[in-house]
């Protein structure tokens, strides 16, 4: 009986709570974890499977950081999409044999909080000799990420460098392979020279013709769109505070992995810079950027919805701070919880349209971005996925 007062008395709040903010979702798309299914929605039918391969030497310091700063913004980009579309992101850190490593592989994850994390860890090192370890990189993108099975999602990597492949190596699987590879899985390969080496110009142009794929060039630095503006700080606290509401729950194993989430966003809000934070924010606002947001296992989400019933939920599989409750107190919380994310929701979400207002002025008055890293990437992005059903007309580039 108290299960049922308790779920009843919650309904009554969410469907009050509902009504204050346009962005709430009653989805079921979860985070992917390795060795976890991911659930997804049929909001989050389509999926776009996304993987950055980037020359991480010396050289190439400019491109790093634009990654760190525009990783955010290319996500919104992508989730831009009418189909709501299951976003995931992966790296592969190459540098050359001999440095101080030859690939470094950050798997395909809807949990873009862990693997930004682990962008953050990326500088520019090692090199100053050509070429680089280009295919083993290439290779390994397409064979050690876990690509979705499906026909259907769009399934794409980036080659980012301003050097060429080694191609005197031993035991060494050459890009056309890899790519032939690439294509019998339906994956994609676009490259970005950065600079003017026109012998990386000349295997860049021909990784992407290979591929069927695009080819662009940008300048050492990348070439990004990267501005501030008066509302980003305001943007980057309250989705603070909105990480604050998470409340995990379920097995030891499940909230280990929880816990390393709320790690990889700890240190993003202790190092990222305010701008990054802020894009972020806008991304976490989105249908698709909740996976990333909130993600399974929270139980603010699950037991409002009725995915989950308390009275059913062991008290060890409790978040910590709800163990020692009663259930009047669990029941408390929750409510006032589910009531904070509404107004915290709704107040992101105003302040990112002012933000977004704001630098569509801004890029105006400028005359628009065009050889940008942004507009050249998120053109093949758009143009690209939209062969897969995932369409993006008439949307603007988000910076």
């Amino acid at each position: 009986m108290k299960s049922k007062i308790l779920a009843l008395s919650l309904f009554v709040v969410t469907a009050g709570v509902i009504g204050l903010y346009p962005m709430y979702q009653q989805g079921n798309a979860h985070v992917n974890i390795p060795g976890q299914t991911t659930q997804v929605s049929n909001k989050q039918a389509n999926r776009i499977d996304l993987v950055f391969a980037l020359d991480t030497t010396g050289s190439m310091g400019g491109m790093i950081e634009a990654a760190k700063e525009k990783i955010w913004s290319i996500a919104t980009n992508m989730a831009q999409a009418k189909s709501a579309p299951e976003i995931r992101i992966g790296l592969v850190a190459f540098r050359d044999r001999g440095d101080e490593y030859v690939t470094k592989i950050v798997d395909l994850s809807s949990d873009l909080d862990s693997v930004y994390a682990k962008l953050m860890d990326f500088s520019a090192g090692g090199g100053g000799d050509t070429p680089e370890s280009v295919n083993q990189a290439l290779h390994e993108a397409v064979t050690k990420m876990s690509w979705s099975q499906s026909s259907g999602a769009y399934k794409v990597i980036f080659v980012v460098g301003d050097a060429p492949a080694q191609m005197n190596y031993r035991n060494d699987v050459k890009y056309p392979q890899s790519i032939k590879m690439a294509k019998q899985k339906g994956i994609l390969v676009n490259t970005i020279q950065c600079g003017q080496d026109v012998n990386t110009l000349s295997q860049w142009k021909q990784m992407a013709s290979l591929s069927e794929g695009k080819f662009f060039n940008v300048a050492q630095n990348g070439s990004a769109v990267v501005m501030k503006t008066p509302f980003d700080e305001q943007l980057a606290n309250l989705s603070k505070d909105l990480d604050s509401t998470r409340l995990y729950y379920g097995a030891p194993e499940v909230r280990e992995q929880k816990r390393k989430k709320i790690e990889a966003t700890d240190k993003m809000h202790r190092e990222a810079s305010v701008e990054s934070r802020a894009r972020r924010a806008t991304f976490n606002g989105s249908a698709s950027g909740e996976v990333n947001a909130v993600g399974e296992n929270d139980l603010v989400e699950d037991i409002t919805s009725g995915r989950a019933d308390l009275a059913t939920i062991g008290v060890q599989a409790l978040p910590e701070p709800m163990q020692a409750m009663s259930p009047k107190e669990q029941q408390k919380l929750l409510v006032e919880t589910k009531q904070k994310r509404a107004v915290l929701k709704s107040n992101i979400s105003k302040l990112a349209k002012k933000r977004d207002d704001y630098i569509k002025k801004e890029m105006k008055k400028k005359g628009g971005a065009k050889g940008s890293l942004d507009d050249q990437l998120v053109g093949a992005l758009r143009m690209q996925a939209k062969e897969k059903g995932i369409d993006y007309d008439g949307k603007s580039v988000a910076y």
